[in-house]
C-alpha cells in the first residue's frame, strides 16, 4: 500500500516596504484612483499599498515577484522624477523592460522645448530613439513594426524638438494618400480637403509635441509642412528633419522618389507596417524592398518593433499577436496548396 502524500501547504505571502523621498511622486506612481497600482498589480501578480510618507508596501506570495516589483517602481519613480508622466501604459511598459535598460530609460528620452517630453517606454523604443538622437552616425533611421508601437510618434516629437531647439529649419513630414477601404472622390470638398483626412494623425502626434498654438503657428510660418507623398517629387529638402509615415503605401518608384530627397543637413526617418499595406492587389510595397536594398548600408538604421513594443492599449499587442498566428497558418496552408 502506497504512502499518501501529505498535502502541500499554500505558500504564505510576505511584504516588503519601499521608501523613496518624495511622496508627491509616490502619489503620482500610484495614479487617479490608484489605476498605476492597478496595472502593476495584474502585470505583476502583487499587491501594493501606499500608507504614506513616500512608503509603498509590496506583498506577494513569490519572492521574485517582489524584486521584480521593486525593480518596476523604481524605474518609474525615477521617471516621475524627471517629470515624465506615469499612466497605465507606461506602467505596463515598464514591467516589459529589461532589467539591465530600466536604468537606462531616462537616455531614451526625447524633450521637446516649451513642449512635451517622450520617454521610450519598451525595449525596441529604446533603441530606436537613440538612433534617432545620434545624428553623428545615422542619417536615415527606418522604424518598422505593427500598429501602437510608437514609431511615428516618436520620430515626429524627435523632429519637432530638432525644430524648436533650431537644430533644422523645417520640420516635412508625409504619408501617401491611399484610398484604405474608402474612395476619395466620395469625399466633399476640393483636393486639400480630400487630403487633409489622411494627415490628421500626424496632426495630432504634432499637438502631441508642441501643443496646439505652437504648431499652428509653425505651419503658418512654413516651418512644419504635412503634405502628401506626391508633393514631394523633384524637390530637395535641405536642412529639415524628414518624416516619411505610412512607408508600407509607397509603391517601389514612389519610395525612390522620397528616399532620394534627402537634401544638405537632413535627415529621414521612414516609418510603416508592411503587414497592413492599402495598395491594389499585386503591386509591391516599396517599403520591404528598401529595406531589404538599404538595411546593411552605413548611416541607415533599421529597427523592427514587434508586439511586444505595442504601447497604445493593453489589447492592442493580443490584436497584433492574433493576426500575425493566423497570418502564418495561412502562409502555411498556401505552402501546402
Amino acid at each position: 500500500m502506497s504512502r499518501s502524500s501529505k498535502p502541500r501547504r499554500p505558500k504564505r505571502a510576505a511584504s516588503e516596504t519601499l521608501h523613496f523621498e518624495d511622496s508627491d511622486l509616490v502619489r503620482i506612481l500610484a495614479g487617479p484612483g490608484h489605476e498605476n497600482f492597478a496595472t502593476l498589480e495584474h502585470e505583476l501578480e502583487v499587491q501594493l499599498e501606499a500608507p504614506g510618507g513616500g512608503q509603498i508596501v509590496i506583498t506577494a506570495e513569490e519572492a521574485r515577484a517582489r524584486i521584480e516589483a521593486r525593480r518596476v517602481l523604481n524605474a518609474l519613480y525615477g521617471r516621475a522624477s524627471e517629470g515624465l508622466p506615469i499612466d497605465p501604459p507606461a506602467a505596463r511598459a515598464a514591467c516589459l523592460m529589461a532589467d539591465d535598460d530600466a536604468g537606462e530609460e531616462i537616455d531614451a528620452v526625447i524633450r521637446v522645448p516649451r513642449g512635451a517630453s517622450f520617454a521610450a517606454r519598451t525595449d525596441g523604443q529604446q533603441g530606436y530613439v537613440r538612433s534617432l538622437k545620434n545624428d553623428r552616425a545615422y542619417d536615415m533611421i527606418f522604424g518598422v513594426g505593427p500598429a501602437g508601437t510608437g514609431k511615428t510618434l516618436l520620430a515626429v516629437a524627435y523632429g519637432a524638438s530638432q525644430l524648436a531647439l533650431g537644430s533644422v529649419d523645417r520640420l516635412i513630414i508625409t504619408r501617401p494618400a491611399v484610398e484604405a477601404g474608402e474612395r476619395l472622390g466620395f469625399l466633399p470638398g476640393d483636393l486639400t480637403e480630400k487630403i487633409d483626412p489622411y494627415l490628421l494623425p500626424i496632426w495630432d502626434a504634432l499637438r502631441d509635441a508642441l501643443g496646439q498654438r505652437v504648431s499652428e503657428k509653425m505651419r503658418e510660418e512654413g516651418r512644419v509642412e504635412v503634405a502628401p507623398l506626391a508633393f514631394m517629387r523633384g524637390r530637395t529638402l535641405n536642412n529639415a528633419f524628414v518624416v516619411v509615415d505610412e512607408a508600407q503605401n509607397a509603391t517601389i518608384p514612389q519610395m525612390r522618389m522620397v528616399l532620394t530627397r534627402l537634401g544638405e543637413g537632413s535627415r529621414m526617418a521612414v516609418t510603416g507596417d508592411p503587414t497592413q499595406t492599402d495598395l491594389r492587389r499585386g503591386e509591391p510595397s516599396g517599403l520591404p524592398h528598401a529595406l531589404r536594398l538599404l538595411q546593411d548600408e552605413q548611416r541607415i538604421a533599421v529597427h523592427r518593433f514587434t508586439r511586444h513594443d505595442v504601447v497604445r492599449h493593453g489589447l492592442v499587442a493580443r490584436i497584433v499577436d492574433a493576426y500575425e498566428r493566423d497570418d502564418a497558418v495561412r502562409s502555411d496552408e498556401t505552402s501546402h496548396v
